[in-house]
Parts: structure tokens; C-alpha cells; sequence
């Protein structure tokens, strides 16, 4: 890795003016292995390398990113980005960062199972194993979609204001898409897995016998499936579920860039406002961080893309909204500190605000303990779909995998019960959380150009009372 070249863009640009300027030298390499209806696709095999530069001058941002990683290229492009910077400073916002710690830090994530000692082959064959499970199953199986993939990336972070950071982060992820038919019925099952390391969580995860049991739960379903009951009723919903309600309607509108509206042309607003801090909108028993220094979590840093340290945030506090997601800019506009929630997925893209690993925290109860009082209620294991307003207020989720709860039992299946609740009555609307805390991930959506970057979103069981069923 040439860092002296990030160094050499610092200076240069220091040089022409620029009051701050910030670095950030990737080194790519990811495989992805997909196969369609049992037969194998295009994989790719990547290696990508290059600097992103942001810089203030004039009191404006600006960016610049290349891939030829020459003194003289860099140099010619940091010429015409100063130029334009300095012409859109007549009209732009003028811009200051919060004041944050230098830190110098070189880490690694240790991988017990290398990704790089596996070949092509022994990667595909888990596919492969899975789909003959599959169809020595005989269950009715239209359509199947399965992708699995790996990375290493390195990244060379440095401020001029002296931070040097040097990270290296190998990753893992599995998705896939089955549709299964029964009875003239067809139900769609997708989720994704990944961790921050090394393939031994490939391993971990058992794909064959995870999508098999996948397959054999939406069948049941098909097959037995009752009408889901009206009116007012209790649900309880399983870590899954719970992930994703966290994602979307905790993490998503407590981004500091949506609350200030830098985000609504391209990903949406927030109902949240600045003076909603400190107010309640949940229950008491409801805390949700986002911690970015998870173990192996997907969203795993120790240092953010501005080179401030990583730690956990108190989202959610007693049913509190404690804290936003910061980067340096929205904290010196809000006043505050980064809580160090910069992120960018590649070396050409500017870091914006990010979630890393967002997680309601466990309760005191057994999940088991969350049927037990009651009397008429929903059990939803996991989903087929969910959606969101653009303030992340009003929303919807369809259980995939559901049953009915009468007087403290499971009984039968329940065919694709809905919730549809706002943000404020859902946290409320919870008495009860259990200890069974799950991690789950995803890439999440957010920016223009768009970014996908690694997440994880988790949290237990959790039982919300009293919620109204169309």
C-alpha cells in the first residue's frame, strides 16, 4: 500500500490553501460466487485500488477520488477539484468539523479460516450441496437464488490534523431467494448472513440445513396456514423481526444528516427533530445502541472514515432518544461531538452518516415466557416484506413464518399476518423483552450515488401489546 501517496495529497493540498484535508487509500479484493435454479452465474473476482480525498477550502467541501495512483495524476486532479471548490464557494454552505482526537492505530481482524486458502471450487460446492439438498427434499421449488461472497479490505486513513489509521477487515456474507409452492400457493423466503472474519463463520452457518429448514417452515405454512384474526390483538416477535424494526424505524431516523434534511432527495427524512432529544418514545425497558465495536459484527471498525474512534451509542435509552448518529460535520452543526458514524463504502464515494451494528438490548425474560399471559396473540418468527414512509413513521411488516397464540400456547399457522404501526406506537407498545439476542445483516441503502454498506441489525424476542389487525 503507497501511503506516502495520501500523505503527498495532504501536503499538496495544504499547500493550495485547504484548511482541512482527509485521505483514504482502499485496497480491494472480493469474490462472489452466484448460483440461479441450481445453475452456477457469472462469479466475479475483483482487486480495486485507489484514494479518496475530501477537503475544506473557502470554508467548502469538497472530494476527489482517483484509481491511478501516480504523484502526477493526483496532482493534476487535485488542481481541478481546488478550481471548482473554489467557484462553488460563492454559493455553497459555508462548513466546519467538530474538533476530534488524533489517533494513530494499525489493526487487522484475525481469521481463523483464511478466505484466501479456499479455492473457487470448494466455495461453489456449498452451493451446489445446498441446492441437491433442496431438491432431494421434494418440495416444490420454482425458483432459487443463492449468493455467496468474501472481501478483504485495507484502508490507509490520515488527517491532516496528524490521525494515521491502517485497517484491515475481511468479511463474509450469504443471501438468498426461494419461492416454494403448495397447494396452488406460492410463498418468497430471502434474508442475508455475514461477519466481519474469516470463512469459519461460512461454516458456522450450515447454509445446506439453513436453507432446507427454511423451505420445509414455508411449506408448513402453505400447507396449514389459517386466516389471520381482526381486531386488537398482542404480538410477539422473534429477533428477525425485531432486527429489522430497529434498522428501519431507530437506526434510519436518528442519522443526523436525515434529521437536518442533507439526505431527503436521496434517502429520506426523519421524523425525528433536533429537539426530540431527551424525550420519551418508547417504553422504559427499551434500549438500542449502535455499536460499531461488535466482535466480528458485519459493520465492524475501530475507527470511522474520518478517523474517530468507534464506540457504542446510546440510541434508545430507557425509552429515550439519547443520541444521534454523527458525523464531524452534523455534530458541529448540532453543537456536539462525532460519535465517530462516518462511513463510505468504497475509496470513490465521500463517507456520509452510517449505522455499523444496531441492536435493542436484551430484556430479563425467556422467549418462551413471552407467550405465557397471552390470551390471543400473533407469533411472528420472521417475514416476507416490510416497508417505510420517508420519515421513517408510519410502516408495515408481513410475517412469513407465523403462528397463532391462544392462552399462553402456539397453536396453528398463520397465514401472512400484518403489522402496520407507527414508530412511536410500536416502542411503546412493548412490555416484555427477552434475552435471545440474534445478529443478523445486511447491506444498507443510503446516498447518491448509492452505497450498500455492511450492517448488522439485531436484538431478542419482544412482545407488543394490544395492536390493531385489519
Amino acid at each position: 500500500m503507497e501511503k506516502d501517496l495520501a500523505d503527498f495529497a495532504i501536503e499538496y493540498l495544504q499547500k493550495l490553501g485547504a484548511s482541512y484535508v482527509e485521505a483514504r487509500l482502499d485496497e480491494y479484493s472480493g469474490n462472489s460466487f452466484v448460483m440461479k435454479n441450481g445453475i452456477p452465474q457469472i462469479s466475479s473476482f475483483d482487486n480495486v485500488s485507489g484514494l479518496g480525498v475530501r477537503f475544506i477550502i473557502n470554508k467548502t467541501l469538497g472530494f476527489l477520488s482517483t484509481n491511478e495512483l501516480q504523484k502526477e495524476k493526483i496532482k493534476s486532479i487535485i488542481e481541478k477539484s481546488i478550481k471548482t471548490t473554489k467557484s462553488a464557494s460563492k454559493l455553497n454552505e459555508k462548513i466546519s468539523f467538530s474538533s476530534e482526537p488524533i489517533y494513530k492505530e494499525n489493526y487487522e481482524v484475525k481469521q481463523k479460516i483464511n478466505i484466501l486458502d479456499l479455492s473457487p471450487e470448494e466455495k461453489l460446492k456449498i452451493l451446489f450441496e445446498a441446492h441437491k439438498l433442496l431438491k432431494e427434499s421434494k418440495i416444490k421449488i420454482p425458483g432459487s437464488f443463492f449468493s455467496l461472497g468474501d472481501n478483504i479490505t485495507t484502508e490507509y486513513i490520515a488527517t491532516s490534523e496528524g490521525t494515521r489509521i491502517t485497517a484491515t477487515i475481511p468479511r463474509v456474507d450469504f443471501m438468498y431467494y426461494i419461492t416454494i409452492q403448495e397447494n396452488n400457493k406460492t410463498s418468497q423466503r430471502y434474508w442475508d448472513y455475514g461477519a466481519s472474519g474469516g470463512f469459519e463463520f461460512v461454516n458456522s452457518w450450515n447454509i445446506p440445513q439453513l436453507l432446507l429448514n427454511e423451505a420445509k417452515a414455508c411449506q408448513n405454512n402453505l400447507k396449514k396456514g389459517k386466516k389471520c384474526p381482526k381486531g386488537n390483538i398482542d404480538f410477539v416477535v422473534a429477533p428477525q423481526v425485531t432486527a429489522i424494526m430497529v434498522h428501519e424505524s431507530v437506526g434510519h431516523p436518528y442519522e443526523a444528516d436525515r434529521i437536518l434534511g442533507r439526505e431527503a432527495a436521496q434517502a429520506g427524512e426523519s421524523f425525528v427533530t433536533n429537539k426530540m432529544l431527551n424525550t420519551t418514545i418508547g417504553s422504559k425497558i427499551v434500549n438500542v445502541v449502535d455499536d460499531p465495536t461488535i466482535e466480528n459484527g458485519y459493520g465492524f471498525y475501530k475507527y470511522d472514515n474520518e478517523g474517530v474512534k468507534a464506540r457504542r451509542k446510546y440510541l434508545m435509552k430507557n425509552g429515550i432518544i439519547n443520541e444521534f448518529l454523527h458525523n464531524r460535520q452534523t455534530a458541529a452543526e448540532m453543537g456536539t461531538n462525532s460519535n465517530g458514524s462516518s462511513r463510505a463504502v468504497d475509496y470513490d464515494k465521500e463517507p456520509i452518516v452510517r449505522m455499523s451494528n444496531t441492536i435493542l438490548l436484551n430484556g430479563d425474560y425467556k422467549e418462551q415466557e413471552l407467550f405465557e399471559d397471552v390470551k390471543l396473540g400473533i407469533y411472528v418468527k420472521n417475514f416476507m416484506e416490510w416497508n417505510i414512509d420517508d420519515k421513517r413513521f408510519n410502516q408495515k411488516y408481513v410475517g412469513a413464518e407465523s403462528f397463532l397464540i391462544k392462552n399462553g400456547k402456539i397453536q396453528y399457522p398463520i397465514v401472512n399476518p400484518v403489522i402496520e404501526i407507527t414508530t412511536p406506537k410500536l416502542w411503546s407498545s412493548i412490555d416484555a423483552i427477552a434475552n435471545n439476542t440474534e445478529y443478523h445483516a445486511g447491506n444498507c441503502g443510503k446516498g447518491e450515488p448509492m452505497q450498500a454498506i455492511p450492517v448488522w441489525f439485531g436484538g431478542p424476542s419482544m412482545r407488543l401489546r394490544n395492536i390493531k389487525v385489519l
